[in-house]
């Protein structure tokens, strides 16, 4: 090729990128040069050499290369379609042939002829005396491509999707390797922008496995690189922000622990006197409070809050969910009112709060709301403190609109989610953390079990000998999809079948999409103990707090991720009684998803939780923008690859060490990148 072309150059002026294939470039985010170059393999295959054809079932996926010996399409019941091709090896070192089976693709039958040389990948599993291999990857074999990008010792495979398949995206990279300057594609590691092209070439091609591991380490690198620069950035900014010591002497907050039946956990009086230390310090706070479900973090934040308002500034709590805040509004005006501090609600949904909030007299205030207290024009006369309750749900986006806003108060935000101890700098290194070890000593256990939904039976009569017991259960379901409408003759008809079940106990039902009053009724039921059975969505994952409620059934649980299971664990052992959640699951729950299951058998230990829930999941999640605000992880293992993140966090704190304002020539392309990442972040908080 003669002339290079520029990185971002969109795809769709390629002559070589058929036009049908635009569509599914674009769904898997494909839409410059650059885009495609950033599309890494997701395994690697040595297509010279292949297994042996199997005679038995295999555990693992295998690489197989013969011919088609027969095709044919049949149709099945339900107006479905099988093509299926029968394969036999060439070398005839073959106990028997393999038949691959693609169902209602009928797109592959165009694709695949009798005779053709193939390569697939899948896993072989027995059907009567057949080896079979269901929707296994695979590639036809033209002739004379032994030599090709499709036949090498280490062939890249790529994540694909419909309407792109792997041996396409294969081409396609190959040849924007040979069209794109790829030194125009600069390396966010100062100075590595030629060793970056490189790296382009070899993780694709690698010549080596020794090239390959080289490149690899680089890109990850240089991908954590980018995480931790904003992390050390978001930091660096928020310490150039003016702060205001809060000098308290904890009057308030000795009024209101005196007036409580129980005493503080030493480590919620640990992190109430690391929180007294920072409001009293000039530098503006910006902690995470960690704790396990029913740790305490709510009465820390209380404390921190009554340190703020007895030393002069008004606080704010904002809450992910109304349910949560107008949970917060009843609790902290039970406790606060008594003190003489008034406590008022917002959460931009509730017709009354159209009056303006009391926030100008004379009167200590604490508000309590949602995320609409950012936005809705709520102007604060002293705002000192703010608590962002459920990083999970919300926090680098409510903290970005602090500084937009010119609010700078001191920030303390709370997370349920515990994060595990090795990844907590990882993700949150642009905060100071305290962590709350242990439960308050009045939580009731909690005995779990994973039942097969065979067991309704039997759960229906203890649900029913529980109620007897005076006690109130939560019944969940799994969340309704955004896309989805809930049918309310779905939901009446559950009603009704559970009312059946225990009648004569009183059944409400609870979701998302309530109306807020309604919602607020059918809460304040729950809570006064005139409703005895609540069925649920997740609405109620976060902070819902209702201590006669020490049962829970978990419908369709595999369905759940397992920290989220948890978070819905800790609705129930509130009290002082024995609490029961009873995960029913379907009878052929596969197997991984039985094992997160068990994990919640065995330990209620949020933290050890966490790390079983990483080690099953992935880690790609909490690296996401919908958590942390973070770029995406494509090619990096925060776990395989700890000690690259390391020397990412090094590098980042030493550069913005050396020029926090990111001026100087050779960093202006990371100044650059940080814009970007907040244009972005602002467009996400819409």
């Amino acid at each position: 090729m003669s002339t290079l072309l520029p990185p971002d150059t969109k795809l769709a002026d390629m002559e070589w990128v058929p036009r049908n294939r635009l569509p599914a470039l674009h769904r898997l985010g494909l839409v410059t040069l650059a885009d495609l170059l950033g599309h890494y393999p997701r395994r690697y295959e040595d297509r010279t050499r292949f297994d042996r054809f199997p005679d038995e079932e295999h555990s693992a996926a295998v690489c197989l290369h013969g011919i088609v010996a027969r095709t044919a399409m049949k149709f099945l019941p339900g107006r479905r379609r099988m093509f299926e091709v029968v394969m036999e090896n060439p070398t005839g070192i073959l106990s028997q042939p393999v038949t691959c089976r693609w169902f209602n693709m009928p797109f592959v039958q165009k694709m695949i002829s009798t005779h053709d040389e193939i390569v697939v990948y899948g896993r072989p599993k027995k059907r009567g005396r057949l080896i079979v291999i269901d929707h296994p990857e695979f590639e036809v074999i033209e002739e004379g491509a032994a030599q090709s990008v499709h036949m090498r010792d280490i062939t890249p495979v790529y994540p694909a999707g419909d309407g792109v398949p792997v041996r396409a995206l294969r081409e396609m990279i190959h040849t924007a390797l040979e069209s794109t300057d790829l030194e125009a594609i600069p390396s966010l590691i100062p100075d590595a922008t030629r060793q970056k092209a490189g790296a382009l070439r070899a993780i694709h091609f690698p010549d080596s496995e020794e090239v390959r591991s080289t490149a690899h380490a680089f890109l990850v690198r240089e991908e954590f690189f980018a995480i931790q620069l904003l992390i050390h950035a978001r930091r660096a900014e928020w310490l150039l922000l003016p702060g205001a010591a809060k000098h308290s002497e904890g009057k308030l907050l000795g009024q209101l622990l005196a007036r409580l039946p129980f005493s503080l956990t030493d480590s919620q009086t640990q992190v109430i006197e690391e929180i007294r230390r920072d409001l009293a310090s000039p530098r503006r706070m910006n902690r995470l409070l960690q704790g396990d479900v029913g740790a305490g973090k709510t009465l820390v934040a209380l404390a921190a809050m009554l340190h703020t308002v007895e030393a002069g500034w008004q606080a704010a709590i904002m809450a992910p969910t109304q349910i949560l805040a107008e949970q917060h509004h009843l609790g902290f005006k039970r406790l606060l009112e008594p003190l003489g501090i008034e406590v008022v609600l917002r959460t931009g949904s509730r017709k009354e709060e159209a009056k303006p909030l009391p926030l100008f007299g004379s009167k200590p205030t604490i508000v309590v709301g949602t995320h609409a207290l950012l936005y809705e024009g709520s102007e604060f006369n002293n705002l000192g403190l703010v608590v962002i309750d459920e990083q999970h749900k919300f926090g680098v986006l409510q903290r970005a609109r602090l500084i937009e806003r010119g609010d700078t108060p001191d920030v303390l935000v709370m997370t349920a989610t515990p994060i595990p101890r090795t990844l907590t700098q990882t993700l949150y290194g642009d905060l100071d953390v305290s962590i709350l070890k242990h439960k308050p000593a009045n939580r009731g256990i909690i005995q779990t079990a994973a039942r097969p939904s065979t067991k309704m039976p039997d759960v229906v009569e203890f649900v029913r000998k529980h109620l007897g017991n005076g006690r109130q259960v939560y019944i969940v379901y799994p969340l309704v999809e955004e896309s989805d409408k809930l049918s309310a003759k779905a939901a009446t008809a559950e009603i009704e079948r559970w009312q059946a079940l225990l009648a004569p106990a009183e059944v409400a039902l609870l979701h998302g999409r309530m109306p807020p009053d309604e919602k607020e009724s059918v809460m304040a039921a729950f809570r006064d103990g005139r409703t005895k059975v609540l069925i649920a969505t997740t609405v109620i994952e976060v902070g819902v707090d209702v201590p006669n409620a020490n049962m829970m059934i978990v419908e369709n649980a595999e369905r759940f991720g397992l920290a989220q299971l948890h978070q819905l664990r800790g609705r129930i052992g509130r009290g002082e009684h024995k609490s029961y959640c009873i995960l029913l699951h379907d009878p052929k729950v596969p197997e991984d998803a039985l094992e997160k299951l068990q994990v919640l058998e065995q330990t209620s230990d949020g933290f050890l939780i966490a790390e079983a829930d990483l080690r099953l999941r992935g880690p790609g999640d909490l690296l996401g923008t919908a958590q942390t605000g973070l770029p995406p992880v494509k090619i990096g293992d925060i776990f395989r690859d700890r000690d690259l993140m390391d020397e990412a966090s090094d590098l980042a704190k030493t550069i913005l060490k050396d020029d926090p304002q990111l001026q100087a020539p050779a960093h202006r392309h990371l100044a650059q990148h940080l814009a970007r990442s907040a244009a972005k972040l602002a467009a996400t908080s819409g």
